[in-house]
């Protein structure tokens, strides 16, 4: 039937693969189109394995258009300096930024990674951002994010002297988030914090539902791992 590729021929699946490049090149340059460009990363990274290609065509399709999957892989590749570009956390976290901002399959975990560089301090000129981390790891809880939930429980745990007191409550909130959304330790915390009366009355029953829980999530993500080892 005509129009259909006969992936067992070699030359066929190059023509193919090659008309696929053209294709995206005019969309992204030509049409202005800021999906084609992302089609034109994609392709050029997994097809053609040309990251230094990739790298300017992300920069080109974040900067010029604020694309939000192209600026959360253009900030991964400056984590590593992939592609040639530079190194840099603190361009990282621009790009996270203005990806998490713009919104998109990848904004969550943008905003995540936002919170980790502004947690921890590595990409912040005076060190750890407590204030900045909590913005932006709410942005990925509110979106499903289990780890942001997590981490917002951890710093309500801990609190510190950078803006953020330590709230049982507020942490016993994002750790049950984070158990419903499936994270093992925010079961666990969620557990442990019913069964002492941390932020919240002692509740025994409560706390064992939510040990059989993280035990739970735990046997499945051994067997994920099993199968994966097979």
């Amino acid at each position: 039937m005509a129009g259909l590729i006969n992936f067992e021929d070699e030359a066929e699946v190059k023509q193919f693969l090659d008309n696929l490049g053209v294709e995206y090149t005019y969309q992204c340059y030509r049409e202005k189109d800021p999906e084609g460009c992302q089609r034109l990363a994609d392709y050029l990274e997994g097809v053609k394995k040309n990251y230094e290609s990739t790298a300017k065509v992300l920069q080109h399709n974040c900067e010029t258009n604020g694309h939000g999957e192209s600026c959360y892989k253009l900030g991964a590749y400056h984590v590593t300096g992939k592609g040639g570009v530079t190194e840099c956390l603190k361009t990282a976290l621009s790009c996270f930024k203005t990806s998490c901002n713009a919104g998109g399959k990848k904004s969550v975990d943008a905003c995540h990674n936002v919170g980790l560089l502004a947690h921890d301090g590595r990409a912040m000129e005076t060190g750890p951002d407590s204030p900045l981390a909590r913005q932006y790891y709410e942005k990925a809880c509110a979106g499903g994010f289990a780890p942001s939930c997590f981490n917002l429980s951890a710093l309500f745990i801990n609190g510190n002297t950078k803006g953020e007191t330590q709230d049982m409550g507020l942490a016993l909130k994002y750790a049950m988030r984070a158990c419903e959304l499936g994270h093992v330790w925010g079961c666990a915390n969620a557990s442990r914090m019913f069964k002492l009366g941390d932020g919240t009355e002692k509740d025994e029953k409560k706390a064992e539902e939510l040990k059989n829980r993280a035990r739970e999530l735990h046997g499945i993500e051994k067997e994920r791992q099993l199968k994966f080892g097979e």
